[in-house]
């Protein structure tokens, strides 16, 4: 509709051009004074005039002062008898007091006075037929088009966007595992002479922000191939066959630019389970997914195409997706542990300007549990905090604080609380950290605040001393202890319970569930696992799954839940009771200060354990 608008615009601009012209053909270029024929005869008589040219009715006088005049005689008679008529000495139309020229029209004249009156109407009504020609003829090619692949081509020798293995950092195996992709690409008559197959698919798999589509594109840079990128809910629109016509144009030009990659993101869009929904699911999705398959088996020997895709639910595609032949190599990119994190940070830092004495690995202490886009994140949000402090350096607190802001959000300096509240949350968040101070398997305190982040009116950061990949029971139980310490804490001070503990009820709640029914670490239900049944994945896992488990087991993992929960909370309450003394010492502190680091922490409790995660008071 815009363009069309430009279109008119443009043929009016014409128009009104071509009207311009024709006026300047038929009008007089120069400003002149029109005049009767009684002051012409006055003038005449005063000898004024020192010519006059006449063009059939038209008269043009210009006097010896220079100045050009005009006037129009009467048709009927000729100029001299006019003027006798009006009074005109005789003398005074002598050649030697007079210059009268005669002048027929000229033909250009002629041709454009009888031409441009039906010429402009044709040519607006051609240019109009035109643009409406162009229009339908752009439709029609949109709609020939519409099957056409949408994919992203990034051509090999980008510059300064070319991604290439030393941009991407804690992911050692999965880069051993896609050299041979590279090699591949770059040698493929090594491979064909000894007899050997490359895996031409090769599915990413790994949670969001572990770096997927940037190893994938880091692929295409070691390789130099040119490299399609498309999100597999690009293939699908609301008319059937599209996503299909979309697939085989991708798979078409990949080949036309072989040695090439074809990265597909999110796969899980299209690849999901067949059949998995109510009446056979999606047909167009579908329908899509097994154009994938046949072009994924359509692969020739000297194809050197690679076919690479993302994503973080592997436990949804379609079976047929994973077999020998389509993606028979699966690289699996998991978060990143402490070395692997400061291999991160050391990349996103060597972007910025950072202070000196800023130890990265300390960060990387700091920050279990983050993936590749969140320390990207953190660095980018000390970057903002340093330039909005008027630093043109990044220092360690500048990082310390982004930590807290990426897991916690940002401060909420405006949110005030009255005195009473913010005495419950002092009590609530020492709650936490003394529980976690003296409970042995819980992870160490790193600091309280009691200054408002996010949704949480305080909040208390506990992180491991080192990556944990198991937990045992052990753990599970102190942790449930910990995070019913803010609740003990308000029942044992107060005497009365408030809403502060509504987020700790829901996360210990949701781990006592994953002991009972996913780990097999309750006594009284055994080693099982009582997960739901087949899962029907486009109509939600709650609301249509299975129960492979009867209704008396079930009530017993509600009582299991209860016993659990009824014990973290004795436990808890237990230890602040024998620490009431700490409690009070270290709630004032936070009254007074509104937080406390872990060196002045461990001073003040003086812990005889470490402790574990961040709790939050909603």
């Amino acid at each position: 509709m815009k363009s069309f608008s430009k279109n008119i615009i443009f043929a009016l601009m014409i128009f009104f051009l071509m009207a311009t012209l024709y006026a300047t053909l038929i009008g007089s270029v120069q400003e002149k004074e029109s005049i009767t024929i009684s002051k012409l005869v006055e003038e005449i008589n005063n000898g004024e005039v020192k010519s006059v040219v006449l063009a059939e009715e038209n008269l043009e006088i210009t006097l010896k002062g220079g100045a050009v005049q005009t006037a129009k005689k009467e048709p009927e008679s000729s100029l001299s008898e006019t003027l006798l008529n009006y009074g005109v000495v005789p003398e005074m139309l002598r050649p030697q007091n007079l210059v009268v020229e005669v002048k027929g029209p000229s033909a250009l004249v002629l041709w454009v006075r009888l031409a441009l009156p039906l010429v402009i109407p044709i040519v607006f009504i051609i240019l109009l037929i035109w643009f409406m020609g162009r229009k339908v003829q752009q439709a029609n090619i949109q709609a020939l088009g519409f099957g056409q692949s949408r994919a992203r081509l990034v051509k090999p020798h980008g510059g300064k966007h070319t991604v290439t293995f030393k941009d991407v950092a804690g992911v050692d195996e999965a880069k051993e595992e896609l050299m041979e992709i590279v090699d591949f690409l770059k040698n493929p008559k090594k491979f064909f002479e000894i007899g050997a197959r490359i895996p031409r698919g090769v599915l990413l798999m790994g949670a969001p922000g572990t770096g997927k589509t940037l190893l994938a594109r880091a692929v295409a840079g070691e390789a130099v191939v040119p490299f399609f990128q498309i999100s597999a809910s690009e293939f699908v629109e609301m008319f059937v066959g599209v996503g299909a016509s979309r697939v085989r144009d991708l798979f078409k030009n990949a080949k036309k630019a072989a040695p090439s990659i074809i990265f597909i993101d999110e796969i899980d869009a299209v690849g999901r389970h067949r059949g998995a929904g109510l009446g056979g699911g999606h047909d167009e999705r579908e329908q899509t997914l097994n154009q994938i398959l046949v072009e994924m088996d359509g692969f020739d020997t000297s194809d050197q195409v690679i076919l690479m895709a993302a994503t973080n639910r592997p436990d949804v595609l379609d079976p047929a997706l994973l077999r020998p032949g389509r993606f028979d190599r699966r690289v699996v990119l998991d978060l990143p542990d402490i070395k692997a994190r400061e291999a991160i940070l050391n990349i996103h830092a060597g972007k910025r300007v950072l202070a000196k004495g800023v130890h990265l690995r300390k960060i990387a202490e700091r920050t279990p549990g983050l993936s590749g886009a969140d320390l990207a994140n953190l660095i980018n949000e000390a970057a903002i905090l340093a330039t909005r402090k008027g630093r043109k350096e990044i220092i360690e607190s500048d990082l310390i604080s982004s930590i807290e802001k990426v897991l916690l959000g940002p401060e909420r300096k405006s949110r005030l609380l009255s005195q009473e509240e913010k005495k419950i949350t002092a009590y609530h968040e020492a709650g936490h950290a003394l529980t976690a101070a003296y409970l042995p398997h819980a992870d160490p305190v790193h600091k309280i605040s009691l200054v408002s982040r996010g949704r949480a009116a305080g909040y208390t950061l506990k992180l491991p001393e080192s990556d944990r990949h198991l937990y045992s029971r052990s753990y599970f139980v102190d942790e449930l202890a910990v995070l019913l310490g803010g609740y003990a804490a308000e029942d044992l001070v107060f005497g009365e319970l408030t809403t502060g503990a509504a987020n700790d009820l829901q996360g210990a709640t949701a781990i006592v569930r994953d002991i009972i029914m996913r780990y097999g670490m309750s006594e009284r239900i055994g080693p099982v696992t009582l997960s739901h049944g087949d899962e029907f994945v486009f109509l939600g896992k709650e609301l249509m799954s299975e129960k492979n488990y009867s209704e008396r087991v079930a009530s017993l993992v509600d009582q299991e839940i209860s016993r659990f929960m009824k014990s973290a909370f004795k436990r808890a309450r237990s230890v602040l009771k024998s620490k009431r003394g700490k409690l009070e010492e270290l709630a004032n502190y936070l009254m007074k200060h509104e937080s406390i680091e872990r060196e002045d922490f461990d001073r003040l409790v003086s812990p005889v354990s470490r402790a574990g995660v961040a709790t939050a008071t909603s």
